[in-house]
């Protein structure tokens, strides 16, 4: 009997890479789910991909979000594993069928993950190239591209290329809505490790991440630096393999003595921006707290009711 599998796609003005990552994706069972696009993604799929299955949201939801939705779609229609895709992200021919069967030969792995390659297949992705340095042997047979091993195991992989087998989604659950873009698939990866379930990736099967030429992020004023320190101590403090309170009280300590020394020297900016820290940190300690409790048990956490 044929594995039932689904390819999930968050898309959001996606036309420079759409059209070549569908294609990649064939023969397979497709989900996009389109975050608001303005840039005629939704037709052309309609058009171009009609046997693909096109959830249409009226708003951005985000990443996490967006693919909460997709992967209930599929466990409604009897997913047995789920593929998480970016849309900017090329499948090699076999990548997917040796995923799965990688996985049914180790079923202790809850994620399992292609090597990266950049949008021409040429190198490895910068950002998957720093990942792989948690494993030693990995990174070396990487280089050498000659692998001893069927699965290398890391703690963190990005979500770029994710195969989930259903008993992974039953026991995990989605992504956690405390993070709107960044960081979810981190928080995933500490969920997974918590539970006991191991991640991997599978070499001599490739994704190519299309992504070189895109403009980094820059935070330049106080009010995007301030987003991005949300960010950062969601990422931190909602890790459930790690005892926070005392990291909780440090953070504060160090706050407050910025602050005051802010106010000696007569840095009101500095002064109030590191208020505005304080501020945030106590915001999020109870969404923080509740993140914490739930994604500490079993259970199809952040989804639709199958």
């Amino acid at each position: 009997m044929q594995t039932k599998v689904f390819i999930v796609i968050v898309s959001y003005n996606g036309m420079p890479w759409l059209p070549k990552c569908l294609r990649s994706c064939n023969p397979f069972n497709i989900i996009v789910v389109d975050n608001n696009s303005s840039d005629g993604t939704v037709a052309f799929i309609q058009e171009e991909f009609p046997e693909i299955t096109i959830l249409q949201q009226n708003t951005n939801l985000g990443f996490g979000a967006a693919n909460n939705i997709g992967i209930s779609y599929a466990l409604k229609k009897g997913a047995e594993y789920v593929f998480l895709l970016n849309q900017d992200a090329y499948l090699e021919q076999n990548t997917l069928n040796n995923l799965i069967k990688t996985h049914k030969e180790n079923n202790s792995y809850g994620i399992l993950s292609p090597i990266h390659l950049n949008g021409t297949g040429t190198k490895l992705d910068n950002n998957f190239s720093k990942y792989i340095k948690e494993n030693e042997v990995l990174r070396n047979d990487a280089l050498k591209q000659l692998f001893s091993q069927q699965i290398y195991d890391l703690p963190f992989v990005n979500a770029a290329a994710w195969l989930l087998p259903r008993k992974t989604i039953e026991k995990i659950g989605g992504f956690d809505p405390i993070f709107y873009h960044r960081g979810e698939d981190d928080n995933y990866c500490q969920r997974i490790l918590y539970h006991g379930i191991k991640l991997g990736v599978v070499p001599e099967t490739h994704v190519w991440h299309d992504r070189e030429l895109r403009t980094k992020m820059m935070y330049k004023n106080n009010t995007e630096k301030l987003i991005r320190y949300e960010r950062a101590l969601k990422q931190a403090l909602a890790n459930i393999n790690i005892e926070i309170e005392s990291n909780i009280r440090i953070k504060k300590q160090i706050i407050v003595k910025t602050i005051l020394k802010s106010l000696i020297s007569l840095m009101f900016i500095d002064a109030i921006f590191n208020l505005n820290k304080y501020r945030i940190l106590n915001t999020i300690l109870p969404e923080i707290k509740y993140s914490r409790k739930k994604n500490k048990e079993v259970g199809l956490h952040y989804l639709e009711e199958l």
